[in-house]
């Protein structure tokens, strides 16, 4: 029998497997550059760390080993793991036949020809913004836009980190600020707010960060060498047609696996006319895809299974004690909010799930203390965004290490960490917000 999460006992240990998962990761990843080693954070592998941290989980709570076995099982198997793996699968197999056919080149020299080199870095920021922003998926913005953005990385000597980062900030941007985000809707529907009231609200946090990191984006990509690109050509257009189908499917509300598809086979037909590849080799080129996003699903599935076992074990439940004990007031409800969606996102790496259980918690705190809720429906898709933009094993920066590792291009995720602008930028507006805000409602 699985075990009875819904009625765990609030435990502190439950969180101890998440504490031998940084040990044992970021421990061993610090010893590795200690000792010279280049890009350290890849001589721990994370599916290795993930193993580790789910042998330690099954030392904790009371259950039988057979019973934490099947939860852990039923954590992997959830619903938005799968979903997840399946874009994952997807987003391999799309990046790697967009880049066989020439997709990803003539999109360089496209974007080479309409937006000035020193600036590119910020062009595919503020891409992203609009992109996300319009379709309302973080994951579907950045499976599109990373293989495009990657590209630039040879030709204009631009770090392949900085570039990734501008992609995930932009894209957590729209998901924190779209109207048709599983974010917005949660948040909105746990706190009973228009959609439009909390966007505003949003905007006056969101829009400041955006700015910023929109600047410093354009002062990192400043060193962008100028090249001469040839002309474009009715190929180049002919070429890119499968990121436009992408796009358009996306903003006319397709689900991300049906676009990425539609994508996939667009990508295919094209390359095979134009004579870029034969039938078996183009299969051959989407089998390769497919299976060097391999790692990435085998740490999804792992992190299910962990989150999964650490909730059915109390802790969760301990987080949400812990943090409620801190809400006196409005501002504290609003700081309360914060923290446990926070805390929540981190170990459930999504976001949305963070706030469907952190939601009812906070209406709750919200009424008690009357707080506004339309802040607290912004404080809650806000940290919720900050956090999932930041975790390294989160669907986020994993599709993006998976694409570029489908290109060949090798990231050290530390140094994509670092690249990450907006997202300590929104944390910041978070906390100001705080200090302004906190008002009780009338």
């Amino acid at each position: 029998m699985e075990m009875n999460n819904k009625h765990a006992p609030s435990s502190g240990w439950a969180l101890a497997p998440f504490l031998v998962f940084a040990a044992f990761y970021v421990g061993l990843s610090l010893w590795a550059g200690h000792l010279g080693f280049e890009m350290p954070w890849y001589k721990v592998s994370m599916p290795v760390a993930f193993l580790v941290a789910s042998a330690a989980s099954f030392f904790f709570g009371e259950a039988k080993l057979d019973a934490k076995v099947e939860t852990y099982a039923r954590g992997m198997g959830e619903t938005n793991i799968m979903i997840m793996c399946l874009i994952f699968v997807l987003a391999g197999a799309f990046a790697t036949i967009a880049k066989g056919s020439g997709a990803v080149d003539a999109a360089v020299t496209i974007a080479q020809t309409l937006v000035p080199a020193k600036l590119m870095v910020a062009g595919v920021f503020l891409i992203s913004c609009l992109i996300s922003l319009s379709i309302g998926t973080s994951c579907g913005t950045i499976a599109a836009v990373t293989p495009i953005a990657l590209g630039f990385a040879g030709p204009l000597k631009l770090e392949p980190a900085l570039l990734m980062g501008a992609v995930i900030g932009g894209a957590m941007f729209g998901d924190n600020l779209s109207m048709i985000s599983d974010t917005t809707i949660a948040a909105t529907r746990t706190q009973g707010v228009m959609m439009k009231d909390k966007f505003f609200a949003n905007s006056f946090i969101a829009a400041p960060a955006a700015l910023a990191a929109l600047a410093l984006y354009a002062i990192s990509g400043s060193g962008a060498g100028v090249v001469e690109t040839p002309p474009v050509s009715w190929q180049h257009c002919v070429l890119v047609l499968p990121y436009v189908l992408v796009l358009a499917l996306a903003l006319a509300g397709f689900n991300v696996m049906m676009l990425l598809f539609s994508g996939t086979l667009l990508s295919a037909v094209i390359g095979g006319a134009l004579g870029k590849f034969a039938f078996f080799d183009a299969l051959d080129l989407m089998g390769k895809g497919t299976l060097g996003m391999g790692e990435t699903l085998i740490v999804a599935l792992l992190a299910g299974g962990l989150f999964r076992t650490v909730q059915a074990n109390g802790g969760i439940r301990w987080i949400t004690e812990k943090i409620s004990k801190i809400v006196k007031g409005p501002r504290t409800c609003e700081l309360g909010v914060a923290l446990l969606t926070g805390a929540v996102n981190c170990f459930t790496a999504n976001n949305t799930v963070a706030i469907v259980i952190a939601g009812p918690i906070a209406k709750e705190c919200s009424d008690k203390f009357k707080a506004d809720p339309v802040r607290v429906a912004s404080v809650l898709d806000t940290a919720s965004c900050v956090v999932q933009g930041l975790i390294p094993y989160g669907a986020q920066i994993l599709i993006a290490l998976g694409v570029a590792k489908g290109l060949n291009i090798t990231v050290d995720s530390f140094a994509l960490l670092k690249c990450l602008y907006y997202q300590p930028l929104l944390a910041l507006g978070v906390v100001a917000s705080l200090f302004l805000g906190g008002r009780k409602r009338a």
